[in-house]
């Protein structure tokens, strides 16, 4: 076994998760991505843990979709109880194909993420992790070679969290008493939002691998202005291109899409929740140096930041403060690195991608 997996499999155990001896953990994870479940459970068996694994198929789920009716998507009870007796969630991410579900409708997978919100909110309440398996499929999307890929996502997620966290921690200090920030980009994108009373979290590698960036959550109806994402979103296997949103009092009233704009409207249409934001996100790990189509390390590069409609994380929204509520959450990006800035409570923190703590930033 390439020693980088069992090296991935050490970081999420000791660092991610932090598996002790008798904990209950679930593996949920493609086939493709058998090698990271292997080393995993090495691990798990040294820590005395008990693990139970989950094989995904998307052709499976692309099936299922296809064939059955919307209004037939329940709650699954089983899956719902099991999780409610597991201490943490490992979620492995891989595709030999990443279009598998391109064809399946959208109210399908509205859905779907209306029925299994329950299941949504059980499990960020566990410890757990969500990361990538350098698969060919997913090296194929970014236009990598799968021996590149691997050297990609090993460089981003095998590396040193606690300088990492100590990185980011100087934005958070930023951010975490801030009223108000201001995020402009070209002629397109002028957005402003409170995050008054909102927590900044630093995210290094724990429910995030590879982590890499500080976010918050925005006042849900203070946000006001235009943006235009012009990184592609990929969603259910379709490649959505330089989405805009316009926002009055919080709630998208007007959008549109250069390709694919039907899949942003049903993101939008999946219930009232899902026209608020309920992220706002800076890019901090200076290892992902590319675009992949793969927000799960598009959304860390530098020089970006990214918003999400929908689900607001918990953490960042303390007790009393408003909490945005969806069955979806969706990140987009907004690259940062040329003609923008990042201002809170009206001084500049970011200047073409460089932050006021890096060299550079008075150029």
């Amino acid at each position: 076994m390439d020693p980088r997996i069992r090296e991935h499999a050490e970081v999420i155990v000791d660092h991610s998760v932090s598996i002790s001896t008798g904990d209950t953990v679930e593996i949920q994870a493609p086939v493709v991505a058998e090698d990271l479940a292997v080393a995993l459970y090495e691990k798990l068996g040294e820590r005395g843990a008990k693990p139970s694994l989950s094989m995904r198929s998307p052709r499976a789920d692309r099936a299922f979709l296809r064939n059955c009716d919307a209004d037939d998507i329940e709650l699954l009870d089983h899956t719902l109880a099991a999780l409610e007796e597991t201490d943490a969630v490992i979620i492995i991410k891989g595709s030999e194909n990443t279009a598998e579900t391109s064809d399946v409708p959208t109210e399908k997978t509205a859905a779907r993420a209306r029925a299994n919100a329950p299941i949504q909110r059980e499990r960020m309440g566990k410890r757990w992790v969500g990361t990538q398996f350098p698969a060919p499929g997913d090296a194929q999307l970014a236009e990598m070679s799968t021996e590149a890929y691997e050297a990609f996502v090993y460089r981003a997620v095998n590396k040193d969290w606690d300088e990492q966290r100590e990185h980011q921690q100087r934005m958070v200090e930023l951010l975490d008493p801030a009223d108000e920030v201001r995020i402009v980009s070209g002629d397109a994108t002028d957005l402003a939002m409170s995050v008054e009373g909102m927590k900044t979290v630093n995210d290094y590698g724990e429910k995030n691998l590879p982590g890499g960036e500080v976010f918050t959550a925005p006042v849900p109806d203070s946000v006001e202005g235009e943006i235009l994402f012009d990184k592609p979103l990929v969603r259910q296997g379709n490649i959505v291109e330089n989405v805009w949103l316009k926002f009055e009092e919080g709630e998208v009233v007007d959008f549109s899409a250069e390709k694919n704009e039907e899949v942003l409207a049903g993101v939008l249409d999946t219930d009232d929740g899902a026209r608020r934001l309920g992220e706002l996100g800076i890019g901090m790990n200076r290892d992902i140096d590319r675009f992949t189509y793969n927000m799960l390390f598009d959304e860390k590069m530098g020089d970006t930041i990214h918003l999400a409609v929908g689900q607001a994380i918990g953490e960042t929204v303390p007790d009393g403060q408003p909490l945005n509520e969806s069955a979806t959450h969706v990140d987009m990006i907004v690259d940062m690195s040329e003609d923008s800035f990042i201002e809170v409570d009206g001084e500049v923190v970011q200047r073409n991608g460089t932050f006021r703590f890096e060299d550079g930033f008075e150029k």
